[in-house]
């Protein structure tokens, strides 16, 4: 009789290692960034989805540390990692909350701001106008692969940032300083609506001092209304130019991030 396979702590810590340690950071990923970390997608599905991009990264990743049993070296290991992929996931978050930004800012501007509905994918309400453009930029995402350059980026970041290399304090600054890029990118997105739906408003101004017998409240809000509707409608025409800056930069600054070519 063959004797029995003998495994060490060592060996056995060592595969525990190389396997359990990326996928914390998949799965802060995957759980954190849009599409899939939202509440569309169950979390046993997103479970399954960290387990596969494991099972087939993993040949190629480099030697991960050894777990020794659960101690405070493996928890502070596990926690830069969770902090890794949910600073990637919160990275891409930035990008898709700049078009609900604007969405919000638009419709405030034309009278909307009252029609809101539940997000499904956040279970927060949102206007209409932000979910539009959310959906919007949702499939312009998934059509252009961006999917796939973030697991693209995740896979490399084991390489730029390995396991137990330390925590990059310098990133999570950077990220937190550009919380103020998801604002000015909005409005960027509405400036040209916003301006227009201020030359309307400025009108209705001036009308209202040269016949002040006009309800201007009973014609206004329709008027504002549809005229912004038939503006977001031609501002819609170049979404395309809009979008492609905006996630060029947001795929950039997260190779940035992950220290990725």
């Amino acid at each position: 009789m063959s004797p029995l396979l003998e495994l060490t702590d060592a060996q056995i810590g060592g595969w525990v290692g190389s396997f359990l340690l990326p996928l914390f950071r998949i799965a802060a990923l995957l759980m954190t960034m849009p599409i899939i970390g939202t509440q569309l997608v169950p979390v046993r599905v997103r479970l399954y989805m960290a387990l596969a991009i494991v099972v087939v990264i993993m040949p190629g990743l480099p030697a991960a540390p050894r777990i020794e049993g659960i101690g405070l070296p493996a928890l502070l290991l596990i926690a830069q990692e969770v902090l890794i992929g949910v600073m990637l996931g919160f990275a891409l978050q930035l990008f898709f909350q700049a078009f609900v930004v604007a969405g919000q800012i638009v419709a405030t501007q034309m009278g909307l701001g009252f029609a809101s509905t539940v997000d499904p994918a956040n279970g927060i309400s949102t206007a209409v106008v932000g979910q539009f453009l959310s959906m919007l930029v949702t499939l312009l995402f998934l059509a252009m692969n961006g999917h796939l350059v973030v697991i693209e980026v995740l896979t490399e970041s084991f390489v730029t940032l390995p396991i137990g290399g330390g925590f990059l304090t310098q990133h999570y600054w950077e990220l937190a300083n550009k919380l103020g890029w998801v604002l000015g990118a909005g409005l960027l997105l509405v400036l040209p609506a916003i301006t227009a739906l201020l030359v309307v408003n400025l009108s209705f101004g001036v009308m209202t001092r040269a016949a002040p017998q006009l309800n201007i409240f009973s014609i206004g809000f329709p008027l504002t209304l549809v005229v912004g509707l038939i503006i977001f409608w031609i501002g819609l025409a170049d979404i395309l130019g809009q979008y492609q800056p905006l996630a060029s930069e947001t795929l950039q600054w997260l190779r940035e991030l992950a220290g990725a070519r």
